[in-house]
């Protein structure tokens, strides 16, 4: 089964609801978040069977995008039987994951070395022990590229070794999101295991040359000003600007760097000779490029390139979603919920890319059909 996708991304449809005893293959996915990783998955004709994920605000855009419950546990709390009585029956069994990537991530190392400390890490452990315990087919991870070096790639090396230590080959890749689709600079480790001989790994599908633009990601939406949202779109909203960050902005040119602005207009830290050779933050977006790695901030003009590349604000809540290479009508909250735009930037950031996500479907897709596990009955 196999879907037709716009040359850049996110307008494929994703297939009818399959019934477990027609589905091809089953995917539970931990660490579910806004269920970007499943909806790749889905894009390519896996049935989702749940995901497991303790953010409770989480459950909504999951449960509504992918047609799956989401289970509200902590993944150190479950039990094998929890994922086995998941999957469909007499299937290949998926199990995908991003273990939350922030203790292993360069900018909280690099802050205050609270990683090295950080229990998250430690997920990673309950991760493998799942997968010893339930055995699935196939096992996939993303994560950041800097957990190759955690502790010096003690961690990784410990968590390859379990895996391999059950019986799975494994293969890895650093994945440069533009190559695959995604219209940002954004690079993630991921990490295919297989019962089943040696897996793929996902194939690029767009050279630099062909590389999204933020122009072609977002350049179609409504004009918006800065502490408002579009009628048509309650996610198409921004935040409020100061008005210090307001003159900022208007100083601000795209791909440039707060070295443009005149001497009182840049901050403190800035001024300072340590501060100084730190230009990753107040800066415009330019049309012609991906965008850079969007973050968890990206709604605040202040913390990182994330100005609008002509607007004078910082990117819409839909925008970053459509840099993540969600689909266009994805829904991450009902409009009345009350949710925040801080916790909804939150989600949205630590999404996988979905374009990255649908790659490293389509490869194990492949995989499970060279190996005779794909059953697809379901036409």
């Amino acid at each position: 089964m196999t879907l037709t996708v716009d040359e850049h991304y996110g307008t494929a449809t994703p297939p009818a609801a399959l019934r477990r005893a027609d589905a091809p293959a089953g995917v539970v996915d931990l660490f579910c978040g806004a269920g970007a990783l499943s909806h790749g998955f889905l894009l390519e004709g896996f049935h989702i069977a749940c995901g497991f994920d303790v953010n409770e605000l989480c459950r909504y855009p999951f449960e509504q995008n992918n047609r799956a419950p989401l289970v509200g546990r902590d993944v150190s709390e479950i039990r094998p039987d929890d994922l086995v009585r998941r999957f469909p029956r007499g299937r290949a069994r998926v199990l995908v994951g991003c273990a939350p990537c922030q203790p292993f991530s360069k900018y909280t190392q690099g802050r205050d070395g609270r990683g090295l400390e950080d229990p998250k890490w430690r997920l990673l452990k309950d991760f493998a022990r799942l997968i010893a315990d339930v055995r699935p087919d196939v096992v996939s991870m993303e994560n950041v590229p800097q957990l190759l070096r955690f502790r010096r790639g003690a961690v990784f090396r410990e968590f390859v070794g379990a895996l391999e230590g059950c019986g799975y080959r494994v293969r890895h890749t650093v994945a440069q999101c533009a190559d695959f689709g995604a219209p940002q600079a954004r690079a993630r480790l991921v990490l295919i295991g297989s019962l089943h001989g040696e897996p793929s790994l996902p194939i690029p599908t767009h050279g630099k040359e062909r590389h999204v633009t933020v122009r072609e990601a977002i350049g179609h939406m409504p004009p918006l000003a800065a502490g408002t949202s579009d009628p048509g779109d309650w996610l198409h909203r921004a935040s409020r600007m100061s008005d210090l960050n307001m003159r900022r902005i208007k100083a601000s040119v795209p791909g440039g760097t707060w070295r443009d602005w005149n001497e009182n207009l840049r901050a403190e830290c800035h001024r300072r000779m340590t501060g100084r050779t730190y230009s990753a933050v107040y800066g415009r977006m330019r049309w012609d490029r991906p965008a850079p790695t969007i973050t968890t901030q990206f709604i605040g003009f202040g913390n990182g390139r994330f100005g609008h590349p002509e607007q004078n604000r910082a990117l819409s809540l839909r925008e970053g979603a459509l840099l993540q290479t969600f689909p266009e009508g994805y829904e991450f909250c009902e409009p009345d919920s009350g949710i925040s735009l801080k916790e909804l930037g939150r989600m949205i950031g630590n999404a996988v890319p979905v374009r990255l996500a649908q790659s490293i479907a389509r490869a194990i897709r492949t995989h499970l059909q060279e190996q005779g596990k794909w059953m697809d009955n379901a036409g």
